[in-house]
This record gives structure tokens, C-alpha cells and sequence, in this order.
């Protein structure tokens, strides 16, 4: 991947170019998606529909994510970036067009969903094995933090914009808020990145999918650590994605909140993430990467447990905890990042990125099921606090792990 100018000359401009036009193009993407989902729950009532959609909206991502990698180290990437922007584009357009003419059936929603999850699979891994070409390798991690941040920012005004375009618009022009932000997003990467020679050194090598993911496998295995910190990731999405799909059940059924408190929540969490980026930006090399997840994973572990102590008067302090658990997230994924950026080599740098992608998202649905069902047999308060209990001894395990040790970072 060639970026035009070649050097790293202009790189804090080109990286901040990219960073804006990605962000809105998230913004987007969060707006429709929940719109989508708050359609589904007034026009069913059903959870059931509900989380139908929230599958078809990660899985094929998750089981794409175990080759997409391949693809991304073999072809140019800024085509890669290009063509999984338009085929989600593509896809809000249809949605969009079929919400104009008539009542849309569920299975096309779900469809569509899974379409969209199809083209995330190589957009991320993908966006993320471009950042080292772009700045030099002693910012990376000043950059995850900025890339954070800008997600951050996205996710802070995403659900206030989504509930206002909601209540205003026809759901149709909503959803073509995502074209719109696709368009920006593909405008930037055409005049930003050049295209370049393939990445590999071995693309004169017949493709094939199968012996170059498992390239990308014999390289994690090879560099002491970095299964570990696979394996780290799956346990820790495993903890976190019930704990965060729950933030709404919590604030309304256990505290008592109005729906206002759990956007109120959800803002709060996201401007602590946005906290985090800027710490994290500003702490750069400075930081042992190692130590900062494990921190990260041990504070929101904290932080999730005292949620499961308080008493159903107790939303405020929740709000509070929120916002410190919110902090702690840059740290993990912006470091995760970093190390998988400086430890694995460029050619290989999309399997490995989408290979964590995959054993991650893999993770969520056993957790999602995991905290529904104790949730249900417990109480919701109960599970809050056994996954914070568990990400204390996930963190712990992090420190006193030999092979994470030898990571060096």
C-alpha cells in the first residue's frame, strides 16, 4: 500500500483526514443501525426478532473475519477499503428503497444485516493494517488512541442524533444517512491512498485462501505472546459484550431509569471512552502495552462489580461507574492494536488483525448467551457483578501470564 507522497511527510494531516472521514461514516453506520433495531422493536415487541438482528449483524462477520485477512494481505488494500464502503453502501440503499415502496419484510432486514456484516469483515482488519503505513511506527500507539477517539466522538452523538432523525424522519432517509456517509468515507480513501504493489512479498504465489490464513496463524505462533493475547481477547469478549448489552436492562428494569437515563448512560459511557482516547493518545510509547490491558480489563472488572453491589437506588453512582469503565476501553483495544501493529509484519498484518476479529466476535454470542440466562435465573445485578469478578482475575492472569511477559511491550 503506497500512500500519495509517498513519504512520511504529511502523515498527522493524511492520518487526520482519514480518521474524520472514517468517523462519519461510523456515525452513520451507528445511526442506521439503530434505527433499524428500534423499528423492530415497535413493530414486533419481540426480543427474540431483536436479537435475530444483532446476530445476523456480527456473525457472518465473525466467520468472514477467519479468511478475510488473506485477502487483505494479498490484494491492494485501498480497493479492499473501497469495495467493502460501496457493497454496505449498496446495502442501506436497498434497505432504504424497499422502506419507500411498502412495509419491509423481517428476513430482507436480516439480510441486509448480514450483507452489511459481510463487507465490516474486511473494512476493519483492513483500515487498521493501513495505519502503519501512514505514520511512523513510534506514533502507533498515539494513533490507536486517536482512532479511539474518534469512534468515541461518533458514539457519543450517535444515539441523540439517531432518537431525533427517528422521531422526524421517514426510517427510509435515515438509512440513507449511511450512503451519504459511505460516500465520504470512499471520496477520501480515492484521494488519499494510492494504489499500490501488492503488500506480500509472496503474490506471485496462486492465491489460495486456506495455506495463507494458515500463514497468518504460523506467524501469531511464532511471535511469543501474541496467542496469548488472542486467547485474552476471546475470554475478555466473552466477559464484556453481557455486561454491555445490558446497560439498557439495568438502568430501567433494576434501577428504575426512564429510557432518557439509559441514553443518559450510554453517553456517559462513550464520553469516558473519548476521555480514554485522549489519555491514551498523550501517553504514546510511554505506556508498557501489556499493562495497560491488563489494567484496563481490572478497572472495568472494578467498575462492573460495584454496579452489581449497589442497591435499586443507586443509578447515580451507576452514571458515575459508567463513565470510568467508559475510560478504560481505549486502553485495551487501542493497545491490543498497537501490539499487533508493531509485532507483526505488514505482509501478515491483516490475517492476524482479522483473526483477532474473528476469535472476538466468536466470543460475544456464548457471553451474550451466558449473561441473558443468568440474568433471567439470578438477576441482572448479579451478573454484573460475577463478570466483574471474572475480568479481576482475566487481568490478573494478564500480568502473571509467562508468555504475555515476554511481549516486551
Amino acid at each position: 500500500m503506497l500512500i500519495k507522497g509517498s513519504s512520511m511527510k504529511n502523515w498527522k494531516k493524511r492520518f487526520a483526514i482519514l480518521g474524520t472521514a472514517q468517523a462519519v461514516s461510523i456515525l452513520t453506520s451507528s445511526i442506521l443501525q439503530m434505527a433499524v433495531i428500534w423499528h423492530l422493536t415497535q413493530r414486533t415487541e419481540s426480543a427474540i426478532v431483536v436479537t435475530m438482528a444483532t446476530l445476523c449483524s456480527f456473525m457472518p462477520r465473525a466467520l468472514l473475519s477467519l479468511f478475510s485477512g488473506a485477502f487483505i494481505d494479498r490484494f491492494d488494500r485501498k480497493k479492499v477499503l473501497i469495495l467493502s464502503d460501496g457493497s454496505m453502501a449498496l446495502c442501506a440503499l436497498l434497505l432504504a428503497i424497499s422502506f419507500f415502496l411498502a412495509e419491509t419484510p423481517i428476513a430482507f432486514i436480516y439480510f441486509i444485516l448480514a450483507a452489511r456484516s459481510v463487507g465490516s469483515a474486511f473494512h476493519a482488519p483492513c483500515l487498521n493494517s493501513v495505519i502503519p503505513s501512514i505514520v511512523p511506527k513510534d506514533q502507533i500507539t498515539r494513533c490507536a488512541g486517536i482512532s479511539q477517539g474518534f469512534d468515541s466522538v461518533s458514539l457519543i452523538i450517535s444515539p441523540a442524533l439517531a432518537a431525533v432523525l427517528y422521531n422526524f424522519w421517514d426510517i427510509g432517509f435515515v438509512i440513507l444517512l449511511d450512503v451519504l456517509g459511505a460516500f465520504v468515507a470512499i471520496t477520501t480513501v480515492s484521494f488519499l491512498l494510492a494504489s499500490g504493489e501488492h503488500v506480500r512479498s509472496s503474490c506471485e504465489r496462486d492465491f489460495n485462501i486456506l495455506r495463507d490464513t494458515k500463514e497468518g496463524i504460523e506467524v501469531l505462533r511464532k511471535e511469543p505472546g501474541m496467542i496469548s493475547i488472542l486467547v485474552i481477547c476471546m475470554v475478555y469478549s466473552f466477559i464484556y459484550f453481557p455486561i454491555g448489552s445490558m446497560y439498557p436492562l439495568i438502568t430501567m428494569v433494576y434501577f428504575g431509569g426512564s429510557i432518557a437515563d439509559s441514553s443518559l448512560v450510554e453517553i456517559v459511557f462513550s464520553s469516558g471512552t473519548l476521555v480514554g482516547s485522549v489519555l491514551l493518545a498523550a501517553a504514546n510509547n510511554k505506556i508498557n502495552k501489556v499493562k495497560a490491558i491488563a489494567c484496563s480489563i481490572a478497572v472495568y472488572g472494578i467498575g462492573a462489580a460495584f454496579t452489581g453491589l449497589l442497591p435499586e437506588s443507586g443509578l447515580l453512582l451507576f452514571i458515575a461507574a459508567s463513565a470510568v469503565m467508559g475510560i478504560t476501553i481505549p486502553f485495551f483495544h487501542g493497545s491490543r492494536t498497537a501490539i499487533f501493529q508493531t509485532k507483526i509484519d505488514d505482509e501478515y498484518l491483516g490475517r492476524a488483525l482479522s483473526l483477532a476479529n474473528s476469535v472476538t466476535l466468536f466470543a460475544a454470542p456464548l457471553g451474550l448467551i451466558f449473561g441473558g440466562s443468568f440474568s433471567v435465573a439470578m438477576g441482572v445485578n448479579y451478573c454484573f457483578f460475577i463478570c466483574g469478578i471474572a475480568a479481576i482475575l482475566l487481568a490478573i492472569a494478564v500480568l502473571v501470564l509467562p508468555s504475555t511477559r515476554k511481549l516486551h511491550m
